[in-house]
């Protein structure tokens, strides 16, 4: 199975759902193969996405141009999705069940089934700073759902029951599920399951991040497909992050991001460095069974997406052009079995060593396995600011561990100019890769700065 391969297309920057098909050629150009999409629905007095009023009306901004009610933005929504689907593009829906907007039309017909604060008023989600319990952030915008008691957790079960079934009918396939670990798993199964007597291939993918581990035991239990993971934090070095990826990888695969509509625009964060942006896309989709970005990252946006205000007129004219390279490493990932799943991964690198090499591999525990082609893979990173020079041994290493034999090995580069191709070919042309024989060529013999180059052996030919 192909993992997820996710563009959010963000619909405050996309636009009316009249303009949204103009986007789709290029999503598919780029090798991805499901469209994410933020809250669509009518939002509440703050105008946030995720502070949703009338989940089944549409968004103000979204709906422009178009004649009241639902049934003409529902249209054009089936259009979109129908043309979507004609481009190998499966299209996902953000779930959010833990709060509605404090106006929510939910809230005037059943206060009951909401948190309350002890004067009467409804109760606003609230989280508490880590690094300083002072700190604390309260969302006043949204209201807090009761799935505690029983009397209000079976009525929410059924009315996000009846949400799911018609958001089926207009051909949604996915749901990303917003703060899935506010909801109790016995819910989402219930959900999921019915969801799945409608379409049986209905995908759901548990938004985690943040959440203990025995909070994420208890959403995977619950059926979701996928979960989020936090290697967009990873320095390469600290221990915590492969620690995470083992202890999860048990309960259910995962997707990965170099920034996400929550985060700061990576070519923000890196001043613009497009090799950073290669670096971390690469990564993330070797790292983990799905890889997803939002929408502007292929061109080094470095706006931050506002689930408030961002608009079609915060579309910034192109900094870095990314497309090939992005459509150079989905073809990669999906043509490589373990990169879609979730198998073991160990450090083979030494801890003086500048570079961070990782083997990828169905049986990287075993000690003296040797791969068949597609069932492992290696990762050279480069995190620093200094080339780094690559030894004979390294390559013997790569072949050795990857079962190469007399194939030969075939890398994608995040650095290199020329196109991805198996060993020996040094010729081709397009997006940012290249076989690993352009690292035994180059002049310098070197890991360049900011670079990552994934390995593979050579498949047989048919």
């Amino acid at each position: 199975m192909n993992g997820p391969r996710i563009y959010n297309l963000f619909p405050l920057l996309a636009g009316p759902v009249t303009r949204w098909d103009a986007h789709l050629d290029r999503i598919a150009r780029m090798g991805f193969n499901w469209v994410y999409m933020n809250p669509i629905q009518y939002a509440g007095f703050s105008g946030s996405l995720y502070a949703i009023k009338d989940p089944y009306a549409y968004n103000q901004v979204l709906s422009e141009g178009l004649q009241p009610g639902p049934g003409a933005f529902e249209k054009h929504l089936r259009l979109f999705i129908a043309a979507a689907e004609t481009r190998g593009l499966r299209v996902m829906l953000d779930l959010v069940i833990n709060h509605t907007s404090k106006d929510a039309i939910l809230a005037e017909a059943h206060p009951n089934w909401y948190r309350h604060e002890e004067d009467g008023s409804l109760r606003s989600p609230s989280a508490i700073d880590p690094a300083d319990a002072r700190c604390i952030t309260v969302w006043g915008d949204l209201a807090e759902l009761d799935y505690e008691r029983p009397e209000s957790r079976d009525g929410l079960t059924l009315y996000w029951k009846r949400f799911l079934e018609h958001a089926i009918a207009l051909g949604f396939c996915g749901f990303r599920c917003d703060a899935a670990y506010k909801v109790p798993a016995e819910t989402w199964r219930a959900l999921i399951d019915a969801a799945r007597r409608v379409r049986a291939d209905t995908l759901f993918c548990a938004e985690t991040l943040g959440c203990r581990l025995e909070e994420t035991h208890g959403i995977a239990a619950a059926g979701f497909d996928l979960l989020f993971n936090s290697s967009k934090w990873w320095d390469y070095r600290a221990p915590w992050c492969l620690q995470q990826y083992e202890a999860h990888r048990h309960l259910a695969p995962s997707i990965s991001f170099p920034e996400t509509h929550d985060t700061p625009r990576l070519a923000e964060e890196s001043l613009g460095r497009s090799e950073i942006l290669r670096q971390r896309y690469l990564f993330a989709a070797a790292f983990s069974a799905g890889v997803m970005i939002p929408m502007g990252f292929e061109y080094g946006a470095r706006k931050k997406l506002d689930v408030m205000h961002s608009r079609v007129s915060d579309r910034e004219p192109v900094a870095c052009d990314l497309t090939e390279f992005i459509a150079a490493v989905n073809a990669w990932k999906a043509s490589t079995p373990v990169l879609n799943g979730e198998a073991p991964i160990r450090v083979v690198s030494a801890a003086e060593e500048g570079a961070v090499r990782l083997y990828k591999s169905v049986e990287a525990l075993s000690t003296g396995h040797r791969a068949t082609p597609g069932d492992a893979a290696m990762l050279w990173i480069n995190p620093g600011e200094i080339d780094i020079p690559v030894p004979e041994s390294w390559m013997e290493e790569a072949e050795r561990l990857l079962g190469a034999g007399g194939r030969g090995i075939e890398g994608i580069s995040s650095r290199e100019a020329g196109g991805a191709g198996k060993a020996g070919e040094t010729g081709n042309t397009g997006a940012a890769a290249g076989p690993i024989e352009v690292l035994r060529a180059r002049e310098s013999g070197v890991l360049r700065p900011q670079e990552i180059v994934v390995l593979r052996a050579v498949k047989d030919r048919v």
